[in-house]
């Protein structure tokens, strides 16, 4: 067996780093069929919400070109893409302006239950304690409640079921925010209490080291390693609920911003008219938009599982290892001979064919 020593492999650079970046190239197969359509279909979403003014033909509350009203129910046409709706808007121009609503409702809603959750779970978590105990069954009791409705519920007592553009997407926000809280209580307080209990942590005690350098240098730190996990899961039900709130009339005024639940709503007597153009888009949308997220989401949550990764084969069973190469501090790479090189570092192969076995027992017998 030879040995050779070749140079440490160089780190990758920043961008093959990059978390999306790194677990689309880790992934192979229908895992990646999954991500890439997930990102395809979230990079439209993004797209779409970002360049709303430049990519919809007209405002989202606006009834009337040139002096001229667009009409309700009007079909397909060439200044209609999508037709218009019962209330007289453009379908297109509502769908793409309501992407920029879900977005904006997204964004601040996981925010928003990013940073309470963090700060609640790191308090229950690494002091303990009554206050653990207390935060504990209210996460509890939060997450007893059906979600769409204490959103609901939220979304009354803040706004009063409707509000102008801000106020609504607060509202909403605030709403979707009361019903994540507890997912991030809960993630960031089993990650506190395990952490809290390293030697590092005790490490940092000794040296004088107070609880909020603790907390936040070294028990945070380490603690938020699956959210990146959570937020995607949480973004396809942020749409959801946001798409229930104004489909159920909790969510924002239509004359405000674009509303892909409340246009549903005012489409379910189109249905069954045969007036598909009303409802048919704004529900498309919601469809794909939650569609694209969940997948990213799951491949995401798929490829960080080492029981659920899907990993490539190390070059043809990985290669051969009758010459190895050693790497200081890295793996051993396989030599030209394949896996048949193992024959090579054993020897002969001392277990015997069926043949050999069969004459072997034959000599036996004669020598008896």
């Amino acid at each position: 067996m030879t040995t050779t020593i070749d140079k440490a492999p160089q780190r990758p650079s920043v961008l093959k780093r990059l978390p999306v970046v790194h677990q689309l190239r880790s992934s192979v197969g229908l895992q990646r069929g999954m991500l890439v359509t997930g990102l395809v279909l979230v990079a439209i979403f993004l797209l779409t919400a970002a360049f709303a003014p430049l990519l919809a033909p007209y405002g989202f509350g606006q009834l009337r070109a040139d002096g001229e009203l667009f009409g309700s129910q009007q079909r397909p046409s060439s200044d209609h893409l999508l037709g218009t709706t019962v209330g007289g808007f453009d379908v297109l121009s509502r769908v793409i302006w309501g992407s920029r609503t879900a977005l904006t409702t997204i964004v601040l809603a996981v925010a928003l239950s990013i940073v309470v959750g963090i700060v609640l779970g790191l308090l229950s978590g690494y002091f303990g304690g009554w206050l653990d105990r207390v935060l504990v069954v209210i996460a509890d009791a939060i997450y007893a409640f059906p979600s769409l409705l204490l959103a609901i519920l939220a979304a009354i007592v803040i706004s009063n079921g409707q509000a102008d553009k801000w106020g609504g997407i607060w509202a909403t926000a605030i709403s979707i925010t009361v019903v994540f809280v507890p997912q991030y209580f809960r993630v960031i307080r089993a990650e506190a209490v395990r952490i809290k209990a390293e030697a590092f942590v005790e490490s940092a005690r000794v040296v004088g080291a107070g609880h909020v350098r603790i907390m936040t240098r070294h028990v945070l730190r380490n603690s938020t390693r699956t959210l990146p996990l959570i937020v995607t899961l949480n973004a396809g039900e942020a749409i959801l609920t946001l798409a229930g709130l104004g489909f159920l009339g909790f969510g924002i005024s239509p004359t405000q911003a674009g509303d892909w639940g409340y246009d549903l709503n005012k489409a379910l007597g189109d249905v069954t008219s045969g007036i598909w153009w009303t409802s048919l888009p704004p529900g498309l949308a919601i469809v794909l938009t939650v569609l694209g997220v969940s997948l990213v989401g799951e491949s995401l949550n798929d490829l960080a599982d080492p029981r659920l990764r899907t990993r490539r084969r190390a070059a043809a069973l990985a290669g051969a290892v009758g010459t190895t190469t050693a790497v200081p501090g890295g793996v051993l790479s396989a030599g030209p001979e394949g896996v048949d090189g193992v024959d090579l570092l054993e020897g002969p192969d001392a277990t015997p064919t069926p043949e050999e076995g069969a004459r072997s027992r034959g000599a036996d017998g004669d020598d008896a």
